[in-house]
């Protein structure tokens, strides 16, 4: 799990900052899903509502897969949000592109994987966040079980979890992420969307966000 540019993760954070993309409330938590309870809240579909934003992210996800992954032959989104990402991806590399559901389809084909299935292509995955790294993971496994050949995955955001380092090696999978928290918490001191005295609360999360809270 890397960062792709310093600079570049800087300004990605402000910008999510900037759109509420990213929200901070160390005071009055979040709850997530798992029962987590969380400072911060990360919702990038929110840049696809920002021309600007959204053309931003697209360039930089297209250099990050010209420049790590030069042999990609196909893009697949992550759903739900993974796939608008990818598609504006793929159609800025000319590439196919796919996208992988979070479990089969109900009905019709049930289909899991949505598109053209080539056994032997080779895909590079489109996320929009990366938290434990679960579901990504999992979609990875799909396309690898369909006979894709995964180069990799490529994010918008990841909070930088130990937990999700480990289990991108442990998969053998390279994730190369445009931003991610340690890269957010200097630009929302700078931009007064959190204050000094939240700093240890905010890395204090990160650390324990099982026990945090």
């Amino acid at each position: 799990m890397e960062l792709f540019d310093k600079a570049t993760a800087g300004k990605v954070a402000q910008k999510l900052l900037d759109i509420r993309a990213i929200r901070l409330q160390p005071q009055h938590p979040f709850t997530w899903a798992s029962g987590w309870k969380s400072p911060i809240y990360c919702d990038n579909r929110l840049s696809l509502s920002f021309p600007d934003v959204r053309t931003f992210i697209k360039n930089q996800l297209v250099e990050v897969v010209q420049k790590n992954f030069p042999n990609a032959e196909a893009i697949a989104g992550v759903a739900t949000a993974g796939i608008p990402q990818g598609a504006l991806i793929a159609d800025a590399l000319d590439l196919p592109f796919i996208y992988v559901r979070s479990k089969p389809k109900g009905h019709g084909m049930e289909n899991m994987i949505e598109g053209k299935v080539t056994s032997g292509q080779k895909v590079v995955v489109i996320e929009d966040l990366v938290s434990t790294g679960g579901s990504s993971l999992k979609a990875i496994e799909a396309l690898k079980n369909s006979g894709f050949e995964v180069l990799g995955m490529a994010a918008i955001f990841t909070y930088g979890f130990e937990l999700a380092r480990k289990n991108f090696e442990d998969a053998g999978v390279k994730l190369i992420c445009l931003s991610d928290y340690e890269a957010m918490l200097p630009e929302a001191i700078n931009a007064n969307y959190a204050n000094d005295q939240d700093l240890n609360s905010l890395a204090e999360w990160r650390k324990s966000p099982d026990t945090w809270g």
